[in-house]
């Protein structure tokens, strides 16, 4: 064989593997589409106060959303803005979360329900957040517009979290489930 057949053949080879991987992927983001389609769906069922909203690639659902009945107008997450909260974080590998699938957490009795070593007890206190462009765009797009006093969870596909990066205990392509529970908006530049 030639020089030039075995390069032009080495190029088609690479190409349909990358085309496989690139369907690939898109299949992966597509079944973790059809996990939060059904983990929202089910909440909703489950919660009839229950509200949706979708920033860029995330959604949002705000659980048990009558606050503003009971408080009026409250403050909002934008961008450059800081909040005070409480977090989960889980792995969406079905359209449910459990404490087999977590992440990460500062709650103390959720860390519990999971059986983790509880030795360090600084962990488990509220969190600042500074909502700017160093968090993954899916968290970045799920937390604008956030209230105080909200207790919502925010979905995205791994496109939109650690995409091929393995972060710590985050697997490559991971769809990720942030359940928060939102204490305060401080130092919000409007």
């Amino acid at each position: 064989m030639k020089k030039g057949t075995v390069i032009l053949t080495a190029a088609v080879v690479l190409a349909g593997l990358g085309a496989c991987s690139k369907a690939s992927l898109k299949a992966t983001y597509d079944k973790q589409a059809t996990y939060i389609e059904g983990f929202i769906t089910a909440q909703m069922k489950a919660d009839t106060n229950a509200t949706l909203v979708r920033n860029g690639n995330a959604f949002r659902l705000t659980l048990h959303d009558t606050l503003d009945r009971v408080f009026g107008e409250r403050d909002s997450l934008q961008a450059g803005g800081k909040v005070a909260l409480y977090y989960a974080c889980y792995t969406l590998t079905s359209s449910s979360i459990s404490v087999g699938n977590l992440i990460a957490t500062n709650v103390k009795s959720i860390a519990e329900m999971a059986d983790w070593n509880l030795s360090d007890t600084l962990r488990y206190k509220l969190d600042t957040l500074t909502l700017d462009k160093t968090i993954v765009s899916g968290l970045y797009d799920g937390l604008q517009g956030v209230q105080e006093f909200d207790e919502c969870v925010i979905l995205f596909t791994g496109e939109f979290g650690f995409g091929n990066a393995e972060r710590g205990t985050i697997p490559a392509r991971s769809a990720l489930a942030y359940q928060f529970w939102i204490e305060n908006i401080l130092d919000n530049e409007k």
